[in-house]
């Protein structure tokens, strides 16, 4: 799947009413009208008259906990030299080609929408870090249209989450509860509400039809439920919705090489919404727990070297020594097929399995070792800072001067999301214009040796680095590539 032609959207809804009244006993058999239908079972529709039942009463239970989201900001552009606006040049060079005239910004008001859903009576409320990232104004329009300004709560860019609140007075605001997304299946039916292109609170129905969908490469740490429900430009954020009124989804994205809805569309998991809205609310931040342990997808050929039935899990290839999969007595060669009895198809399912977990607390792991399972309980943590980070700035006459680099942690590794963990330094940014920059290293680059030896730390680096030498050897890391380079002075 092609990520230029995946698009963080809202999503948009219709919803046709169908007839009701005489039907509404049989309705609230099929769809339920509170926490206590969860026990109902799930069955098709066998006559006529339930193929005319209508979702009307559910959206009317849910619909107002769903709101819009207008954001302003204010950005800065040089004006362009007028030979160089002529679409000739714009056609054959780009729209930023061009000589900017010295001094001469522009101003301009940028605006955009999207929806969220409210999930506390105290005016907390869930959307997509991309619908409000870098917003200067954030508006919230309730469906009785109702306005209110809204401040950041926080942000998870990892998942593509963010919280806002609102102060909506006296009167507690009407809000969705979170269901348990690991309760869905393939063929259930959904809700999706959001303000689709702006036209305003727009209600659409469709099945799940698919779900733990990872390789969709929207953010770092999801399991997307797939849904047919439309979804188009303006619903993200908006809500994926169960037959008993339960928010089970934040809609984030589609697939579409048009711009509108293909019936194919991402929505974040509620037990990840769940997981990330009690951080930040309780600690500022997002805090994960961390396993410790990384490897590699099993596939078919893996499966049959190691007699297992079926391909399945994560085969562990590295193992963080004193970390909680080691004390727990993880191997590497050993298979993760499942966390807390949820089986696991990639590392993809793996990290969004964990990350869903409170820190503090323990997991089950079942294990494919010697062709036999067992379960291993593996305690849940935060990933440890060592060694310090020791971000330092180089300086001098040096290939790398003009760089940042740091001592990889954990906790580092966590961070910038390298999804495994390897010690050494890292170049974690670059200044424009510096010699680090002109060379062609780049944010990432992890720094192997110079000269042939081996660089363990930010202290060693600067030691090799101050070094009056006339010629350097580096080797870096990029994207799992070894690079050797030679620079002279």
């Amino acid at each position: 799947m092609a990520r230029e032609n995946l698009r963080e959207e809202g999503r948009g809804v219709k919803a046709g009413r169908g007839i009701f009244g005489a039907v509404l006993v049989t309705l609230v058999v099929l769809f339920g009208s509170g926490p206590e239908a969860a026990a109902v079972e799930k069955q098709v529709p066998d006559s006529k008259e339930q193929i005319k039942l209508s979702f009307a009463p559910l959206v009317r239970k849910t619909a107002p906990a769903v709101v819009n989201i207008y954001t302003r900001k204010v950005v800065q552009t040089r004006q362009i030299a007028p030979l160089f606006r002529d679409p000739f040049f714009q056609r054959f060079f780009g729209r930023e080609f061009g000589f900017q005239l010295p001094g001469k910004k522009r101003k301009r008001v940028q605006n955009s929408l999207g929806s969220g859903v409210i999930v506390a009576s105290n005016g907390l409320i869930v959307t997509n870090n991309h619908v409000i990232e870098g917003a200067d104004e954030i508006t919230v329009v309730l469906s009785d249209r109702r306005e209110f300004d809204a401040v950041i709560e926080g942000r998870d860019e990892s998942t593509d989450l963010a919280v806002l609140r609102i102060d909506g007075g006296k009167e507690p605001l009407s809000f969705l509860e979170l269901g348990d997304s690991d309760d869905l299946e393939v063929g259930d039916l959904v809700l999706a509400i959001g303000n689709p292109f702006g036209v305003g609170q727009t209600v659409t129905s469709g099945i799940v039809s698919a779900m733990a969908r990872t390789q969709v490469g929207i953010s770092d740490l999801n399991s997307f439920i797939q849904t047919d429900a439309a979804i188009n430009p303006g619903n993200s954020g908006g809500a994926l919705v169960t037959m008993d009124g339960r928010l089970v989804g934040i809609n984030s994205a589609i697939f579409s090489k048009s711009g509108g809805s293909l019936g194919i569309g991402f929505a974040i998991p509620s037990n990840m919404v769940r997981s990330v809205v009690a951080s930040l609310v309780n600690e500022g931040h997002v805090i994960r727990p961390w396993l410790g342990a990384w490897g590699q997808a099993v596939n078919a050929d893996i499966a049959a070297s190691l007699g297992m039935p079926r391909p399945s899990g994560v085969l562990v290839s590295n193992v963080y020594s004193g970390g909680p999969a080691d004390r727990a007595g993880l191997s590497v060669g050993d298979i993760i097929l499942a966390v807390n009895g949820r089986e696991i198809n990639d590392t993809r399912d793996l990290r969004y399995r964990i990350a869903t977990l409170p820190v503090g607390q323990s997991t089950d792991l079942k294990v494919w070792r010697n062709k036999k399972t067992s379960v291993i309980k593996v305690a849940l943590e935060v990933p440890p800072e060592n060694p310090p980070a020791d971000i330092t700035e180089l300086t001098g006459v040096n290939p790398l001067s003009g760089s940042t680099v740091a001592n990889i942690s954990p906790a580092l590794a966590v961070k910038l999301r390298l999804g495994s963990f390897e010690p050494g330094v890292i170049i974690l940014r670059i200044n424009r214009g510096s010699s680090a920059r002109r060379l062609g290293f780049k944010r990432g680059d992890m720094i192997l040796s110079i000269n042939g030896n081996s660089v363990k730390s930010v202290s060693y680096l600067k030691k090799f680095l101050a070094q009056q030498l006339g010629r350097f050897e580096i080797t870096i890391k990029r994207n799992g590539k070894t690079i050797k380079r030679v620079f002279n002075r």
